[in-house]
């Protein structure tokens, strides 16, 4: 299944994306990278906008406004429209509540891929908006998301494991998969293992995937797991803010072009990698976040033809 495409895309269709995220008027992350990534690989972004900064959460200073109330009225404008959707991308929430918005949307377009990136922290703590009541209703979006992208802090929250720091074995991201598909997750890409060799390692498997572990490990350890599939990128020396966004809205653009599961994690990574790079470059870029603009071309590259 991870080699296997979840989209076949007509040559000269645009898919419709809804892109359900907070926007940041200062700082790439969320809708700011959503938009501009799917964009340049062909499809229709549609933004579901869950609250409004005036810059992202890293800044010492930043006003939130959430749109929670909102939203209902905006759902019930589309569907009076006619508005058509391919998929469903969910991440950065406003309120607990808007679990219940993102279901609807599931609900009433069932043949729209259902791709959730569940943004609840990194580290190993909760973002400074997030609480432990919003985490919980998160935990609704696992069931039935065809790609579910969480990094290990966030994959702990979902399952209630112990966060045991970015350097985890084989077994510790084999058992987090498995409880995230046995709670109805039917992919999974795990992200951001690190152990300090130089390289980040991102973790991809699928329900229907086999019974084997494989990986850098050798033999299967788990019989019982799905077939696990090990995708390493060399480390860069600097983290830079919204890369986890950049990542997921590549993923749901190289899927969204017909690419598999395995296929799209690794060009996401890639892509992250080489925005990390250009970003460098730019002023205020510590705080800023990753700057990918000079390398849309790879997302555009992927448009089938």
């Amino acid at each position: 299944m991870t080699t296997q495409t979840l989209y076949n895309r007509p040559a000269k269709y645009i898919p419709r994306v809804a892109a359900v995220h907070d926007m940041c008027g200062y700082g790439k992350c969320s809708l700011t990278a959503a938009i501009p990534i799917l964009s340049a690989a062909g499809c229709d972004v549609c933004p579901v906008p869950t609250s409004l900064f005036s810059s992202h959460t890293l800044f010492p200073h930043f006003e939130m406004l959430d749109t929670t109330d909102f939203l209902d009225r905006y759902l019930d404008s589309w569907k009076q429209i006619g508005v058509e959707l391919d998929a469903v991308y969910s991440g950065f929430l406003g309120s607990a509540e808007q679990v219940d918005l993102i279901q609807r949307i599931d609900r009433e377009y069932p043949q729209a891929l259902r791709f959730v990136d569940p943004v609840m922290g990194d580290g190993g703590s909760m973002y400074p908006t997030y609480t432990q009541e919003m985490c919980e209703a998160t935990k609704k979006l696992v069931d039935g998301a065809d790609v579910l992208m969480p990094n290990l802090t966030e994959a702990s929250l979902l399952t209630g494991m112990a966060y045991e720091g970015q350097d985890v074995s084989d077994d510790y991201v084999a058992e987090i998969i498995d409880r995230l598909l046995e709670m109805g997750a039917k992919a999974v890409i795990v992200k951001g293992i690190d152990h300090n060799d130089g390289f980040l390692r991102n973790f991809v498997a699928t329900a229907g995937d086999g019974t084997r572990v494989a990986g850098a490990s050798g033999a299967p350890s788990h019989p019982a797991h799905p077939e696990i599939h090990e995708l390493k990128h060399a480390k860069l020396a600097h983290m830079i803010h919204g890369t986890g966004d950049a990542f997921a809205s590549a993923v749901c653009a190289a899927i969204m072009a017909g690419k598999s599961l395995t296929e799209a994690a690794s060009l996401a990574g890639e892509f992250v990698r080489d925005a990390m790079i250009s970003t460098l470059d730019q002023p205020d870029f510590a705080r800023r976040g990753v700057n990918f603009e000079l390398v849309l071309d790879r997302m555009t590259a992927l448009i089938p033809r």
